[in-house]
């Protein structure tokens, strides 16, 4: 790690990041420089992690390598707060915000894009990254082994970082709705609630899994299960009906053109 690294917003994706790597120990929690915008939020993250939380960004900013985790529309205050910095390595997680902006609100930084999701939280993440052209490929080497400890890390073009966000860091939220929707059916059809939902949880996650595993097609894994005149194929045919497929895409859509609204 660097001598230090600031963090500028640690709201729940940028904690998805550092926690995992305190808990792991690759970050020192004195390494942290943080700033948090009240300081009811900075003491409730010095007495349960024992990081260096302030509510003045200039604290951050004083690190040669700085998380920028606000709200886009904190972005310009963000910038005016590094002006007070040194410079140094730039990693921003705001959604839709262009290489080509950040490199402008913040001279003299070297500026990356990163498109983490939650589940770095359990150290199964992923994260799309891109890079401006002033970062030099040790430090390339070091964003990409920074993130891959809590995931896999894949460098794009950064003109599809906007889908890459759309499947990946709001992709949990969509498949949460079809983890809750199944247990529901179940609670329908007779099960309890908990047992309903822990199936409906660790059905997606064997089935997600035989796929990576067996490198399977989905569509492969759907020929499968579904024996002609059976249980599965009734059921996926009233999906058609209600439309699951179309609506899964056109969700996806939609939070790929919010994501470049945003920018």
């Amino acid at each position: 790690m660097a001598p230090s690294f600031g963090v500028v917003g640690l709201g729940r994706m940028a904690q998805a990041l550092l926690f995992p790597l305190l808990e792991a120990g690759l970050v020192q929690p004195g390494d942290v420089r943080a700033a948090v915008a009240s300081e009811a939020s900075a003491e409730m993250l010095r007495r349960a992690h024992g990081l260096n939380v302030a509510t003045d960004p200039q604290a951050a900013w004083s690190a040669p390598v700085v998380l920028l985790a606000v709200k886009p529309q904190q972005l310009e205050g963000a910038a005016q707060a590094a002006a007070a910095g040194s410079g140094g390595l730039l990693i921003s997680v705001l959604a839709g915000v262009s290489l080509e902006r950040l490199q402008r609100l913040f001279p003299g930084w070297q500026c990356v894009r990163a498109v983490p999701n939650t589940p770095a939280l359990v150290r199964a993440g992923l994260t799309g990254l891109a890079f401006a052209q002033v970062v030099p490929a040790g430090q390339r080497r070091w964003v990409e082994q920074l993130f891959a400890q809590v995931g896999e890390v894949y460098e794009l073009p950064e003109i599809q970082l906007d889908a890459f966000l759309a499947l990946t860091s709001s992709g949990p939220a969509f498949v949460a709705v079809v983890a809750e929707a199944l247990a529901d059916g179940a609670v329908a059809a007779g099960l309890p609630r908990l047992l309903a939902q822990q199936l409906a949880s660790r059905t997606l996650a064997g089935s997600a899994k035989l796929m990576l595993e067996r490198n399977l097609h989905p569509g492969e894994l759907k020929d499968m299960v579904s024996s002609p005149g059976g249980t599965t194929i009734a059921g996926l045919r009233q999906l058609e009906q209600a439309g699951l497929r179309s609506a899964l895409i056109e969700a996806v859509l939609a939070a790929a053109q919010r994501s470049r609204e945003l920018g």
